[in-house]
């Protein structure tokens, strides 16, 4: 079992494989993907996955969103194609300060940067410290505080000492080579996926440089701090929550837009925490009704 994923091995039949791009920024061998438009005038939407995820949970909204907007999507660090940072790097500010110099190399100015999960968190961190100025922030199912449930569980003392290691990463890969395990994963999330959705997240859970990166992140994730600085962001943000989701529960999206200045909430009934995964359609009207909106404000 090689450790990390290979591009001309399982990435041959990677999800928009002609959109992809690799290139060096921060010290880090980068899979970037861009979709739409070159002008260098028009409106740019950067989409972050969460934890454990990839530049594929993105493989169905992106391709709407390129009929009128330039779309960047990345591998964070560690994840997927992307090669793993030092340790200290999978911080929030870390992975922040990291996907800031990624989009500086690629001289890239969001008009709005949309994240998933703790991608969301790594938006608000890189907004709150003005390395980029989008227009608006838009959080689908958002981390911005501590997990509760399954999630919750990697956060604790147990999780980060498996972190510490690799024989854990492999021992998880190697569970994951049973595919009653990775269902199980996914649907934990309150989410059910195709038969394509499942086998591309097999195929990163059967990596144990992927699993090591999102134990990594997990393990040096601290929330607190952005939580207190949460009111400070001024902008426009879309805070979207899914009816089912099972790893950052609907009331937190409410519990957070209370804090915000100006907040709009949006929920997706009948959906899990990977709801742009289940729905993509929606996902990609959403991001265009945020866009129209920034475009008349």
């Amino acid at each position: 079992m090689s450790n990390r994923l290979q591009w001309e091995i399982d990435g041959r039949d990677w999800p928009n494989r002609g959109a992809s791009r690799f290139v060096k920024a921060a010290g880090l061998h980068w899979h970037v993907q861009q979709f739409g438009p070159t002008q260098a005038d028009a409106p740019v939407l950067v989409l972050l996955h969460g934890t454990g995820s990839s530049s594929h949970s993105w493989r169905d909204v992106a391709p709407l969103l390129a009929l009128r907007y330039r779309v960047i999507l990345m591998d964070l660090p560690g994840h997927a194609f992307t090669t793993m940072p030092p340790n200290a790097a999978q911080s929030l500010p870390g992975m922040a300060r990291h996907v800031a110099a990624l989009l500086q190399a690629l001289n890239i100015s969001p008009t709005v940067i949309a994240g998933h999960s703790a991608g969301a968190a790594v938006a608000a961190r890189m907004i709150l410290d003005k390395s980029i100025s989008p227009a608006a922030l838009v959080s689908l199912n958002g981390a911005f505080i501590a997990f509760g449930g399954l999630a919750g569980q990697f956060f604790s003392p147990v999780a980060r000492l498996l972190a510490s290691g690799s024989a854990a990463s492999r021992f998880f890969a190697w569970q994951a080579t049973d595919p009653a395990v990775v269902q199980k994963l996914v649907r934990s999330t309150g989410s059910l996926l195709d038969e394509v959705g499942m086998d591309l997240y097999a195929r990163l859970v059967r990596s144990p440089g992927h699993v090591s990166a999102a134990l990594a992140m997990m393990a040096h994730w601290d929330l607190e701090p952005l939580e207190r600085e949460l009111p400070r962001l001024s902008l426009p943000v879309w805070m979207v929550a899914a009816e089912n989701d099972t790893t950052v529960p609907a009331i937190q999206a409410a519990q957070i837009a209370r804090r915000l200045p100006q907040s709009h909430q949006v929920l997706w009934p009948m959906l899990g925490h990977l709801a742009h995964e289940e729905s993509p359609a929606q996902c990609a009207a959403l991001l265009t009704s945020v866009m129209e909106a920034i475009s008349q404000s």
